[in-house]
């Protein structure tokens, strides 16, 4: 159920900030999360529809599904409010194939455990969403779209959804923790730990960041779980609060630094157009949580030689993953390309009215 509640609400209210497209980011959300969380069941149960003819169904193999369905919500974050329901299907249907792909990769011939592999999900969707927005980039989209701002209320359904990723992520990173009861419970106490940290940190790092000292709704609530996403790829190593404690603190700054000013730069360098700034959201923090499990890991080996072989076999974790995301991300940014999928044209992206009916406008005969 918790993580039912950040899939629909959580994606979904979070993604209503533009001020004119709260319908398409809460109806899309919906629709591209039950295909999707369909699709990964049979996915993930492949070799057991070719062995047995049969697919297992149960509370365990629908949450993976759904967290499955997790990294491809956060790649559609950089595409948001520029592409029709066709399109997002197809994206999300490919993105979870991949993801899919390298969570059987990394089981199968790196021995990951299943939580550290699903976990993945972060850097895996930042880094596809990145590549598919640079791909599909048109002319028009060098600067930012009219429509892309928010008001008050649009400003606080996305902070509702943010609010419900922030209260659920405990049970989204334990949720595959099987190893003992109390195991589970130092997992959820490490995760909230993480959370309450970066919370704090990204509104002080938003006041300072401001040249009138003002907090920014938007840039706050990208940020308020970034710790959440660097802990819950690191936690199989963290053993004590302060590590915890301390991954949120870095997490936080990284993502709020790289939400306010790496987001335009990369929309004038490289003309990568990112709505949802998933860069700074859930790649920078996946990639510091990463990195945070390697030197912990390193930390508790005592023979060398171990330490240089874990080292080797997590590098190799972390490049089969990004070859897989960018290629992946690439290949599905040049299906879109296409015509034939009919885009939205420019003055009609981030606007509800392409897509859904406003009785208030209709034509009375």
């Amino acid at each position: 159920m918790d993580v039912n509640v950040m899939v629909i609400l959580g994606f979904g209210f979070l993604c209503t900030f533009p001020v004119r497209y709260g319908f398409s980011g809460s109806g899309f959300n919906l629709l591209v999360a039950a295909i999707a969380t369909q699709w990964a069941i049979i996915l993930n149960n492949i070799e057991s529809l070719y062995y047995r003819r049969k697919i297992r169904l149960d509370m365990e193999s629908l949450v993976v599904a759904e967290l499955c369905t997790a990294s491809a919500l956060v790649s559609i974050g950089a595409m948001l409010g520029k592409t029709n329901p066709v399109q997002l299907i197809l994206i999300s249907l490919l993105e979870v194939s991949g993801f899919i792909l390298n969570k059987w990769l990394l089981q199968s011939f790196l021995k990951l455990q299943l939580v550290n592999s699903i976990m993945m999900l972060h850097i895996f969707g930042a880094l596809f969403g990145l590549m598919l927005t640079w791909i599909v980039c048109w002319k028009g989209s060098e600067e930012p779209f009219e429509k892309e701002r928010s008001d008050r209320k649009s400003g606080l359904f996305s902070m509702l959804g943010a609010v419900f990723l922030w209260m659920f992520w405990p049970s989204f990173i334990s949720v595959l923790v099987h190893d003992s009861p109390e195991r589970k419970l130092w997992v959820v106490c490490s995760t909230y730990l993480a959370l309450a940290v970066s919370a704090v940190v990204a509104v002080v790092v938003s006041v300072l960041s401001s040249p009138k000292g003002k907090l920014n709704l938007i840039h706050m609530q990208s940020c308020i779980f970034a710790g959440g996403v660097a802990v819950g790829v690191s936690i199989s190593v963290v053993h004590q609060p302060w590590e915890a404690m301390t991954i949120g603190f870095v997490a936080a700054i990284v993502s709020a630094i790289g939400f306010r000013y790496l987001k335009s730069h990369m929309l004038l360098a490289f003309h990568c157009h990112d709505t949802c700034a998933i860069l700074s959201t859930h790649g920078l923090p996946g990639l510091l949580g990463w990195l945070a499990h390697l030197l912990l890991q390193i930390k508790d080996y005592d023979d060398p030689t171990m330490a240089i072989r874990f080292a080797v076999f997590h590098i190799c974790t972390l490049l089969i993953t990004i070859t897989l995301s960018l290629s992946m991300g690439i290949t599905t940014g040049l299906l879109l390309k296409w015509n034939f999928w009919r885009p939205p044209q420019h003055n009609k992206c981030f606007d509800d009215q392409a897509f859904w009916e406003f009785p208030h406008l209709a034509v009375r005969k």
